[in-house]
């Protein structure tokens, strides 16, 4: 069968391209007026770029890599972390706009499919904190961009770009891994399977091998830490998630997943989109994906702009003018609203009283829920950006009171969690103190430095879970509270273990054993 030739592009929409901007401009205002801290996980992403190994990490290190740099070029602020997502935040609604474009799109297609986007509280939350999840987003993005240049030039060329954007999103998020799976159940069911016999499609896989080859490398040296990661979410925050609930919580992002479902059907079953129905297979292969393994509601994401955009233009191309006005505009007056009303929701703009007031007044639990299942005052994203500078400041208080030359010389910290651990690491810096050591999750590949720790100071850890034969001797310091935090975050203690009998790096070996 003869492909059909290239085909012309509509002109970009400018309109589309101002609603880029909003958007930029809401996320760089939040950005510096947000009455929040860092973000438990933005601690995180700190000290990973504080201990630094690029191919010895259990977490792929693009993010690693990104929040050291700017530690050594704007400097450790939120707002100067969090210019980097609202960024990223802009680019994906740039790269929407580009593929409803691609799909044959005109102007309102586009200012439809910017505008969805824009008022998408998922697409908010994301772009607004320093975290992986927004960077895989645009690079899956890329990579259906990608496609569908390769589909409507048939410029085998397009395959690299495919594979570079693999390839980083490799380096970021190890969820680019059903994107690749999903295209290539795409590409197998598809009429395009016969690109498999070619060297493109292999030469794409060997850019994105080479490019994410830190994340490939860290694995194996640590052993795979992944699968353990996998299995405890699995077991934990995952196992309450039933294939319903997972398609119930898409509702939460708002009338637009009407727009997304409309555009799945535009790709799999309209005869004028026929050239891109692999992409309708690919984003049908990742939806099944993540709601048969029980993934968040937000790990399908990246997939939606993609609908959105094919949504846009199957609304655009309905033949009767009256029917396609109505459901145009009933689209944008119900994504108005329900973006206005779920707005603080989306951007941290509310200081925590008011948000929580709101929050209760609008009876959105979903929006409130612990990654547990449990429920909060406040959504579980703006509880764990409270409290951490707090609980430094506090811990500095009670070290500074002990002799100082064991600061200096002997002392070391130690978190019970990453954030405690990472907020120790951020703010223990200007504060002057000495250095972290955790057995949390990544903290536990940092090593336990060279200090033998003595004293140990405690973030997060109840004296009677120490074992005495270990201390010597146990000294409550203090305890700090936090009205808003997470259960765990709400009473914190912070502990002496005075005289241990074993040194940190004993600790680390029995543990590795």
């Amino acid at each position: 069968m003869t492909r059909p030739g290239p085909v012309e592009r509509p002109p970009v929409a400018v309109a589309a391209l101002w609603l880029i901007g909003v958007k930029l401009a809401a996320h760089l205002v939040t950005a510096f007026a947000t009455p929040y801290e860092f973000h438990r996980d933005e601690l995180l992403y700190f000290s990973m770029g504080t201990h630094l190994k690029l191919f010895g990490m259990d977490f792929p290190p693009f993010i690693a890599l990104l929040s050291e740099t700017l530690r050594h070029t704007v400097g450790v602020t939120v707002a100067s972390y969090r210019i980097t997502p609202a960024l990223f935040g802009a680019a994906v609604m740039l790269l929407a706009i580009l593929i409803a474009r691609e799909l044959g799109g005109g102007k309102r297609a586009q200012l439809l499919t910017a505008f969805v986007v824009l008022l998408n509280p998922l697409f908010l939350r994301t772009a607004s904190l320093f975290q992986p999840v927004v960077i895989d987003q645009f690079w899956w993005l890329l990579g259906f961009w990608a496609l569908l240049r390769l589909i409507n030039t048939e410029d085998s060329r397009w395959w690299i770009v495919l594979g570079v954007a693999a390839g980083l999103g490799l380096l970021s998020k190890f969820s680019i891994l059903f994107f690749g799976l999903a295209v290539l159940a795409a590409l197998l069911v598809s009429d395009r399977r016969r690109a498999l016999l070619g060297p493109w499609p292999w030469i794409a896989l060997a850019i994105a091998l080479v490019i994410g080859s830190p994340s490939i490398i860290g694995q194996i040296r640590l052993g795979f830490p992944v699968v353990e990661q996998m299995s405890g979410l699995r077991e934990g925050q995952l196992n309450r998630i039933t294939f319903g609930e997972h398609l119930f919580e898409q509702a939460i992002w708002g009338p637009q997943i009407l727009l997304a479902w409309g555009g799945l059907a535009t790709l799999l079953f309209r005869q004028d989109m026929r050239r891109y129905r692999m992409l309708g297979w690919a984003a049908l292969a990742g939806l099944v994906l993540f709601a048969a393994l029980k993934g968040k509601s937000y790990y399908t994401g990246p997939i939606h702009p993609l609908l959105y955009a094919a949504g846009a233009v199957g609304l655009e191309r309905i033949a009767r003018a009256r029917l396609r006005m109505i459901f145009t505009r009933g689209l944008v007056a119900t994504v108005t609203v329900w973006g206005v009303f779920i707005l603080p929701f989306g951007l941290p703009i509310l200081p925590p009283q008011p948000m929580a007031e709101y929050a209760a007044m609008t009876g959105i639990t979903a929006g409130t829920k612990t990654n547990w299942g449990g429920q909060l005052e406040l959504p579980q994203d703006y509880a764990d950006m409270l409290g951490w500078e707090e609980k430094a400041e506090a811990l500095a208080s009670m070290l500074f009171v002990q002799e100082p030359s064991l600061v200096r010389h002997g002392a070391v910290l130690y978190g019970a969690n990453y954030g405690q651990a990472g907020a120790l690491d951020l703010y223990g810096r200007r504060l002057g103190l000495p250095p972290v050591v955790s057995l949390a999750g990544s903290w536990y590949y940092f090593g336990p430095g060279d200090r033998p720790g003595d004293p140990i100071v405690l973030l997060g850890v109840e004296p009677d879970e120490l074992d005495s034969a270990i201390c010597g001797r146990i000294e409550l310091a203090t305890r700090v509270q936090n009205r808003w935090g997470v259960p765990e975050e709400r009473d914190v203690p912070i502990v002496f273990c005075n005289e241990p009998a074993i040194s940190l790096q004993e600790l680390w070996e029995r543990q590795g054993d």
